[in-house]
């Protein structure tokens, strides 16, 4: 077994984990329209909740096992409640496809509801996941269990740039294209970004998922400034507001604590913006236990659970539980 594979070893993993789902979480809709079609007609967004994770325990080989996304929701005209389950894959395993039915099996042992799975495979390499598990024998058929499934490096990204979906503009920087096409498709990002038109905290999130995963050299951004130039004044304008791109580049200029305390900072505005978006004026209560936050983990979480948590009280008991394990944490050093 890998590091990557075990929980509690796969912090490159964990991370991975965390800009996913707080990705699907905030643009869950828009990843059902653009992947699944079918699957979004029928279903009722208007009713969707996000439950919380679920960790399994394999027995055999002691491992630990986190479900990353569950969503409560249910089909257009029926009543009776339905799981859908979105698992992210960010690296290789052959036993993937057992491992998606082993989650759907706990899954519907708990519920006891019909359940959607979903896979995300997100890793560099080029290849067709399996997607089903046959169990049978030469008399008889026991079963058949399929999910569905994203192959992001086998989607070719310009067949993504016209949409109107936050969701592609993200995903463009996971999706098939070639070393000599990374500043097209950073180009091409930021002009969707323009189109969409998101609140800040979206767009923050929006643009620092996609230059986690696609970052140019300081020579990319010079052809990419000078690509940029040749645009329509007007949409280069608006660009040019968007984007964090420069901004970023001043702070990797800069001392290591600059760039740190600069990255915080961006992503506490985020928290704020989005506690105001959702729960208004009563929010701004949290702005001094925010500033508390300086773990760069915490922070990342704290902007995953303002983006799910179905109340502002929770949001408060979570900064409360970062706050005083940091506390904790600073008096053992």
């Amino acid at each position: 077994m890998s590091k990557e594979e075990n929980l509690s070893d796969s912090q490159g993993r964990t991370d991975h984990d965390r800009l996913f789902k707080e990705l699907l979480s905030t643009f869950f809709e828009e990843f059902m329209a653009l992947f699944f079609p079918d699957a979004y007609e029928a279903i009722d967004f208007e009713h969707t909740s996000f439950l919380s994770e679920e960790l399994f325990t394999d027995i055999l080989k002691g491992e630990k096992r986190r479900v990353d996304l569950l969503v409560e929701t249910h089909l257009r005209g029926e009543e009776s409640l339905i799981i859908i389950h979105v698992e992210p894959q960010s690296y290789e395993q052959t036993s993937f496809h057992d491992r998606m039915f082993i989650y759907f099996s706990r899954l519907y042992e708990k519920y006891r509801r019909r359940i959607l799975p979903i896979a995300i495979f997100s890793y560099d390499k080029v290849k067709e996941e399996p997607d089903t598990l046959h169990i049978s024998f030469p008399f008889f058929n026991v079963m058949t269990f399929q999910f569905l499934k994203v192959e992001l490096r086998r989607k070719n990204w310009r067949d993504y740039i016209q949409q109107d979906n936050p969701i592609a503009a993200a995903l463009l920087s996971k999706m098939g294209y070639t070393p000599e096409e990374r500043v097209e498709v950073k180009k091409e990002f930021l002009r969707m970004l323009v189109r969409l038109e998101q609140d800040p905290a979206r767009m923050t999130l929006l643009t620092g998922f996609f230059e986690t995963y696609l970052q140019l050299s300081e020579e990319e951004e010079q052809h990419l400034r000078m690509e940029l130039q040749k645009l329509d004044p007007n949409e280069e304008g608006r660009i040019m507001e968007l984007t964090t791109s420069w901004h970023e580049k001043g702070r990797r200029e800069g001392k290591q604590e600059g760039r740190q305390e600069g990255r915080q900072e961006g992503k506490r505005e985020a928290v704020h913006v989005l506690l105001q978006a959702k729960f208004g004026d009563a929010a701004k209560a949290l702005h001094e236990d925010i500033q508390k936050l300086t773990k760069d983990e915490y922070i990342d979480e704290l902007l995953l659970k303002v983006t799910i948590a179905p109340s502002l009280q929770e949001v408060k008991d979570f900064i409360q539980d970062k706050v005083s394990k940091q506390t904790k944490d600073k008096r053992l050093q």
